[in-house]
């Protein structure tokens, strides 16, 4: 959109990243220079780096490929939405396959020494006092990918073209740390290294009102409900002789709630093969039946 505030722009150069403090209600647009680069996207709470876009949150709400009108996620217990993609020019993202690693290209292609994704983005992170071990499983920018008959996940060709763009919109004060695919023995980028545009921009009112709403749930916790509050600062791990177990919603307690059908209702609860999968269990088949119609009609709008 013309007549954004551009806050600042950058162009990554291949085997490079960059951690950009991206603030509520900013814009980080990744503009293809060239067309056919994936671009990996790791992103932190800049608050606090222990809340980060987990992949696989993100992946059950909107599927492998999260395009223009989704969320970003972060991981368990937290569950916010941190970023929305705010428009997608191309469409095609993933959220299937981890970063590429050394060890991928040493395992699988016998070069000891590469460029990949996990050790840019430590480096990128490093700026902010972060770790290797930090690094998340990335948000696949213009990657394409799919799912086969075999159960295999799968990487194609690029299609992206120059001037081709995902805008991210924060939703909260994040850490954002894109980085040029390091993937150039593979259908990745198309069997090459390219640079990336990045640029910064302050999203309108309009933008911002455009959001969907996302509700605040009690299930959604944060430090402050933890029994354990710190940061865990050494490595090895020793057990507390003062444990006590205390699981949540602990005992589990199990009991029948009738549901009332009427003949033609029971009638076509008995038609359906559900009722033969549960080996006559018709309670069973009935509470797939409705949550196969809560999954259509409402988790898509999570």
């Amino acid at each position: 959109m013309s007549g954004r505030q551009v806050i600042s722009e950058l162009v990554l150069e291949p085997g490079t990243g960059k951690a950009i403090e991206l603030l509520k209600g900013q814009i980080l647009r990744v503009e293809q220079v060239e067309g056919g680069q994936c671009a990996d996207f790791n992103a932190f709470n800049l608050h606090d780096y222990k809340e980060f876009m987990h992949c696989g949150r993100t992946r059950t709400v909107h599927g492998f490929h999260p395009t223009t009108g989704t969320f970003m996620w972060s991981a368990p217990p937290r569950e916010r939405a941190m970023l929305y993609i705010l428009e997608d020019t191309v469409g095609r993202n993933d959220v299937l396959f981890p970063r590429c690693s050394a060890y991928v290209y040493e395992a699988s292609y016998g070069f000891a020494v590469h460029t990949n994704c996990h050790d840019i983005q430590a480096e990128a992170q490093r700026e902010y006092g972060l770790t290797p071990d930090d690094v998340h499983d990335s948000f696949n920018l213009f990657m394409r990918t799919g799912m086969g008959a075999d159960g295999r996940g799968f990487i194609t060709r690029q299609t992206s073209k120059p001037g081709d763009y995902v805008e991210l919109l924060a939703l909260i004060d994040v850490l954002a740390v894109p980085n040029v695919c390091g993937a150039d023995l593979m259908r990745t980028s198309n069997f090459s290294i390219k640079p990336v545009r990045l640029s910064v921009r302050q999203a309108s009112a309009a933008e911002r009102a455009a959001v969907p709403e996302v509700r605040r749930l009690r299930s959604q916790r944060t430090p402050a409900d933890f029994r354990v509050k710190q940061i865990k600062v050494d490595r090895e791990l020793r057990r507390d002789p003062s444990y006590a177990a205390e699981f949540t919603n602990v005992p589990i307690r199990c009991f029948d709630l009738p549901v009332a059908l009427d003949a033609k209702e029971h009638a076509l609860l008995r038609s359906s093969t559900l009722v033969e999968f549960y080996g006559g269990d018709e309670a069973a088949a009935l509470r797939d039946i409705v949550f196969s119609w809560w999954e259509t009609s409402y988790l898509g709008r999570l």
